[in-house]
């Protein structure tokens, strides 16, 4: 038993009424699964798994401990050998002879270098741990802007995803319809064909945002150090963010790669001091004590001395320490070049998120009801037998363009509002 062209079509009419109502309600509220996982879950997994910032703890224990001995003393030197002793042996059996000055000599030395010294290498290294966590401060920020890009690609593709797959269902039903309406000379073929070339290219479509919810879950997982294939649900409904964001030069300042900047040069200032705490002497004391063979044991005490300050050696400290002074006048030049950057890239997203936001509202507001408007109208009159296929499936095609374009600019403002996230250092 055939079916008439007219149930098939009323059929076709309700299945797209109830898809365009579908479809338009997962713009606004999808439920989310009682077993995804948040963006702030992913965050602090990150955080705490990526195995960079282990490293940068790794780094200050190390320094840390070499702080702690920066103060010590160098071991002391004791030696034990023969003084004096003649060629002739036979000379040691003679007491008395005043040429008999052999002995057992036992020496102990200690250099004590310059408190100065020791106290300002302590500081530098203790200076070097601020610039390692500034660093993992900054990595960290690193990770949460690939994280919350990875996560946001995902949450877009994923919603492209389920359109394209209610728009497949819809457009089966309607090659079906087209099919049975060329059996009664209806329908073109032309059109038939033109509703089958438009499935294969609905199922490219979905290939591709396929390949990119695999790419963004890979991308997650190697970031939670977690196996690459391992499966997990994300949110499903995100709060987009607004453009009103007022900027602050101090977030700037804070920001931690400026504070590993501020940092450097703080401890670029202490090496400098410790290569200046060169012209300072060192100090040592030798101790000698001789068991003499024949004669009264002796001991012998001696303090010693540097002299840095000779005229041969000074000039080369003098010359490193200039230029030292210039290495960190250029690295305090390169830290307000960083934060003039920094401001700049913060006043670009804050602009292109007010942007990103009107085009957003004018899509929801007005591009998009436009184009459902004219999907409803088309869709009537093929019903009436009044419009054709073509015109149909033309306005289809553009509204579920112009729904997967809405999506583009939804991952738009997620992705600048990430970016002024990364600028400002915030989680």
């Amino acid at each position: 038993m055939k079916t008439s062209p007219t149930y098939t079509i009323k059929k076709l009419s309700r299945w797209l009424f109830c898809f365009g109502l579908v479809v338009s309600t997962s713009r606004i509220v999808v439920g989310q699964p009682s077993s995804s996982l948040s963006l702030q879950q992913v965050l602090a997994v990150v955080e705490e798994s990526y195995p960079r910032i282990q490293q940068y703890e790794d780094n200050i224990q190390a320094l840390q401990g070499k702080a702690e001995g920066a103060r010590s003393l160098m071991a002391p030197q004791i030696s034990v050998g023969l003084n004096r002793f003649p060629y002739r042996t036979a000379v040691l059996k003679e007491m008395d002879l005043p040429m008999n000055q052999a002995g057992v000599m036992v020496t102990a030395e200690q250099m004590i270098t310059n408190p100065v010294k020791r106290t300002l290498k302590r500081d530098y290294l203790l200076s070097l741990t601020q610039i390692e966590r500034a660093k993992a401060s900054w990595t960290k920020n690193e990770l949460r802007m690939q994280t919350k890009t990875y996560y946001f690609q995902r949450y877009v593709a994923e919603r492209k995803v389920r359109i394209l797959a209610e728009s497949e269902q819809s457009l089966r039903l309607l090659l079906s319809t087209a099919r049975q309406n060329y059996r009664y000379n209806q329908t073109d073929l032309s059109q038939v064909f033109k509703v089958e070339a438009k499935l294969s290219e609905l199922k490219t479509m979905q290939l591709m945002q396929e390949s990119a919810v695999v790419q963004a879950t890979i991308g997650l997982n190697t970031l939670m150090n977690r196996p690459p294939q391992t499966a997990f649900q994300i949110d499903t409904l995100l709060v987009l963010p607004t453009s009103s964001f007022t900027p602050q030069p101090l977030l700037i300042d804070r920001r931690s790669d400026v504070l590993a900047m501020s940092h450097t040069i703080q401890s670029m200032e202490l090496s400098r001091q410790v290569m200046a705490s060169s012209r300072k002497p060192d100090f040592g004391v030798r101790v000698e004590h001789m068991q003499m063979l024949s004669m009264p044991n002796q001991v012998s005490v001696m303090g010693m001395i540097t002299l840095p300050l000779a005229p041969w050696s000074s000039p080369m400290f003098k010359a490193d320490v200039k230029s030292m002074q210039f290495d960190i006048s250029a690295m305090q030049r390169e830290k307000e070049t960083m934060v003039l950057m920094a401001q700049q890239m913060l006043a670009e997203k804050i602009a292109m998120l007010h942007y990103e936001n009107a085009q957003l509202q004018a899509y929801q507001s007005e591009i998009l009801p436009a184009y459902q408007k004219n999907f409803d109208a088309s869709l009537i009159a093929y019903r009436q037998n009044t419009g054709s296929l073509f015109v149909l499936l033309d306005a289809w095609d553009m509204l579920l363009m112009k729904r997967l374009t809405y999506l583009d600019k939804q991952l738009s403002v997620l992705l600048v509002q990430a970016g002024m996230d990364y600028e400002t250092e915030q989680p």
